[in-house]
């Protein structure tokens, strides 16, 4: 019995020593899970802190970049800008290139005309003169041949035409004689058919250079001198007026022969 009594003593006092133990591990629980919670707040307070230090400096990254994006934009937009000015200006001057070779054409265009025109007046004119005389020798050529062929009552009769032509001739030829004419040759006449022609193509007058430089198209021999003394000789056929005020003060010559034919 007292044996008994010796071990439930040992047994009660091992329980005594084990009840506080296990207090002591029911204490000791919530407070390591209170320090891990604390443990884990601060550490997740840390990583939050890292995140926002992150963010901060993402912005102020992303802040740096737009100023210098915008200075991009911004220069790329003046050189579009700029591109595009240049463009129209490049198609203003296309615009007046085509415009201005549209009224060169028709200018080339209305001179090839007037070059038909006047080559075909000249044309007209040489074939006259050169007509001409044999236009005046064709009665005399057909008068001989009946005086050869005729009887002497003919052969009277042509002598007395020839005679009365004779006569005619002289007193044609009179009036040559008294008023020298002021065209010399065939070669003068000829210009003055050609300028006359080419004044009538111009009503409004044109300077004696102008006139000069078509006429050496035609023959590099004629000379300025010429063609002016050769105009002033014929007063009722061609005049010179001055155009233009001051500085541009232009003498033009112009055809007069319509009006020039009622004085003469």
């Amino acid at each position: 019995m007292g044996i008994r009594r010796e071990e439930e003593m040992e047994m009660s006092d091992d329980d005594m020593e084990d009840a506080p133990e296990s207090k002591d591990s029911d204490d000791s629980g919530p407070l390591a899970q209170v320090e891990a919670l604390k443990e884990e707040n601060d550490s997740l307070r840390c990583q939050l802190d890292a995140y926002r230090n992150e963010v901060e400096l993402l912005k102020q990254e992303q802040g740096k970049a737009q100023p210098q994006r915008s200075e991009e934009d911004t220069t790329r937009q003046q050189q579009l800008s700029f591109l595009q000015q240049a463009l129209q200006g490049m198609q203003k001057q296309l615009l007046k290139l085509r415009e201005d070779l549209k009224q060169r054409e028709t200018e080339l265009e209305k001179n090839s005309e007037e070059k038909q025109q006047l080559e075909s007046q000249i044309q007209s004119l040489k074939d006259r003169i050169q007509a001409f005389p044999t236009s005046h020798a064709l009665p005399l050529e057909t008068a001989e041949r009946e005086d050869r062929g005729g009887d002497e009552s003919t052969n009277h009769s042509s002598e007395a035409t020839s005679a009365v032509v004779s006569c005619s001739q002289e007193k044609e030829n009179l009036p040559e004689k008294g008023l020298p004419s002021p065209v010399k040759s065939e070669r003068e006449a000829l210009l003055v058919g050609i300028i006359s022609t080419f004044l009538h193509v111009h009503p409004f007058g044109a300077s004696i250079e102008y006139i000069c430089s078509y006429l050496q198209r035609l023959d590099t021999k004629i000379s300025t001198t010429e063609v002016e003394t050769l105009l002033r000789r014929l007063p009722c056929t061609f005049k010179q007026e001055l155009t233009g005020v001051g500085a541009s003060l232009e003498k033009r010559w112009k055809f007069c022969g319509f009006e020039g034919i009622k004085t003469v």
